[in-house]
């Protein structure tokens, strides 16, 4: 049994409650997940999805790839080859994390995977269009994504000027800000908040927030106006 004393842990609060971060995209006839975390399954059930027509990978990291195995249970009921998209390093990752999905003798019941190479070029799954944006995680390149009028980037430290302008008109913004304290990897608060104000994006939600960085009722009231941050089930809808 392992213990713990921090405020986060032990909050009573729901938005306290921090899984993987993971965003599920949907249009009137189209569902795309982004990243399969190790809680995909309990993410899935929880928000009782019946339906997933595409993943979709920011990077290879174990924690945005590890619930991949589970996307069977779509294969099984709704989907016999499930679609993915990834850059070229992600898909080397999942192929080695994953080669009982690839080999040439398949044991019955391994995921049924389709892999889609993407690179910077805009692309469209079902009747959603999606440009990739290029972020930096410390040396590793990372997508954030895209959809319209939102973008969403988590594990990022830095984002060039270039990709900027990408994310430039969205109406919503949603990134990693990991704690107070400066990451070498991952936006810092502050940082996080330096990059909305200075792109212009009227409403921001912070992702990928560790225990570190405090409860989220406190957190809420310290933030800017229009920034805030994320918790698991949130839902944002457009018109």
């Amino acid at each position: 049994m392992i213990a713990c004393d921090c405020e986060v842990c032990t909050s009573t609060d729901k938005k306290d409650k921090r899984l993987r971060p993971s965003v599920m995209i949907q249009s009137a006839s189209t569902t795309i997940v982004v990243d399969t975390t190790p809680d995909f399954r309990y993410q899935m059930l929880r928000e009782n999805v019946k339906n997933v027509d595409a993943i979709l990978f920011t990077h290879p990291h174990k924690d945005h790839i590890a619930g991949l195995d589970d996307v069977r249970a779509f294969n099984f009921f709704c989907q016999p080859v499930m679609q993915v998209y990834a850059n070229s390093l992600t898909e080397e990752a999942i192929k080695r994390e994953f080669s009982y999905a690839f080999s040439d003798k398949k044991y019955p019941g391994v995921p049924e995977l389709n892999l889609n190479t993407i690179t910077d070029e805009s692309f469209v799954i079902g009747d959603i269009p999606i440009i990739p944006i290029l972020v930096w995680h410390l040396k590793m390149p990372v997508l954030g994504f895209r959809f319209g009028k939102f973008t969403y980037i988590t594990d990022a430290n830095r984002i060039d000027e270039t990709e900027k302008e990408k994310i430039r008109g969205s109406e919503v913004l949603v990134l990693n800000a990991l704690r107070k304290q400066y990451h070498i990897s991952h936006f810092a608060l502050s940082e996080a908040i330096d990059i909305v104000q200075e792109i212009k994006v009227p409403k921001a939600y912070f992702t990928h927030i560790s225990h570190q960085l405090g409860r989220h009722e406190e957190i809420e009231a310290e933030l800017p106006e229009g920034i805030h941050l994320a918790y698991d089930g949130l839902n944002i809808s457009f018109s």
